[in-house]
């Protein structure tokens, strides 16, 4: 039996249309209802949890923004976040510009219950295409131009470059900003994630498992991208699911069905 259950949120948890399905938000509240706590480990900031939170039907500790906050989903409250400066934001961003032409930047900010999605738009009193263009659809951000999106604490940078995949840009990035922040990604559509050096969804996780008492050896998490490699790596048991990427796939332990076919339930129902 599990002492704690951890999930990726997209790909793994939520169904292809981004749906909790009946079958996983039931098998998650027998999780809850056994004593065994259940924590969602997400690159959504705080701002995106909630409706997942809903409905699911229970409410405790997240870790978003792969690993740099650590969120209090019943209260709606930031309790710590790992931030990177504008000092180390403006390098990376100078950097990256140099190594991958053509990318555009944005950032996400958070304060205690507030959050922010800022995004690079250099020619916005024109009337012009945006420089940053999302990755995912309704996204809700602030256009402005980069000194004002680096020009504050983020806890994520994100790099977006229209014409490359993800793990192209990750390669590249890699090589030019070394350990200076931590790289990866959750979309193959030409998206990078950067936070603060060493913070990962295995730091952020262990922060939880520490709170609350849970040794590593018996936590279980489920994931789907490289973002989730660090979690299932540290974690007792690592759940891939059957269409997650070919590296996490590599390093799991066990492979569950899809996110099609309620993979996450499927395991837990072994348990609970």
């Amino acid at each position: 039996m599990p002492a704690l259950v951890a999930s990726d949120v997209d790909g793994t948890l939520l169904d292809p249309m981004e749906r909790v399905t009946g079958r996983t938000a039931a098998a998650v509240r027998r999780v809850v209802a056994a004593g065994t706590p259940f924590v969602l480990v997400t690159g959504r900031p705080p701002r995106w949890v909630a409706p997942v939170v809903d409905a699911l039907g229970v409410a405790g500790l997240a870790v978003c923004a792969n690993g740099a906050v650590l969120y209090d989903a019943a209260e709606r409250r930031v309790l710590h976040a790992e931030v990177l400066d504008p000092v180390l934001l403006h390098d990376a961003a100078s950097a990256l510009d140099r190594a991958l032409p053509g990318c555009a930047v944005a950032v996400e900010r958070v304060s205690h219950g507030h959050g922010e999605f800022l995004a690079e738009n250099r020619y916005r009193h024109f009337l012009a295409e945006p420089d940053y263009e999302h990755a995912w659809p309704d996204a809700d951000s602030t256009e402005a131009q980069r000194a004002e999106v680096l020009g504050h604490p983020a806890i994520k940078l994100l790099v977006r470059h229209r014409e490359m995949s993800s793990a192209a840009m990750a390669a590249t990035a890699g090589e030019v900003l070394g350990g200076a922040v931590d790289i990866t990604y959750s979309t193959g559509a030409g998206l990078l994630e950067l936070s603060a050096p060493g913070v990962t969804k295995a730091t952020g996780l262990a922060a939880v498992a520490e709170r609350l008492d849970v040794d590593r050896a018996g936590v279980v998490a489920f994931g789907d991208m490289p973002n989730d490699l660090p979690m299932l790596r540290w974690v007792g048991h690592g759940v891939a699911m059957a269409n997650a990427h070919p590296e996490v796939l590599a390093v799991a332990d066990e492979v569950a069905a899809p996110n099609s076919e309620d993979g996450v339930a499927q395991v837990l129902e072994r348990w609970f």
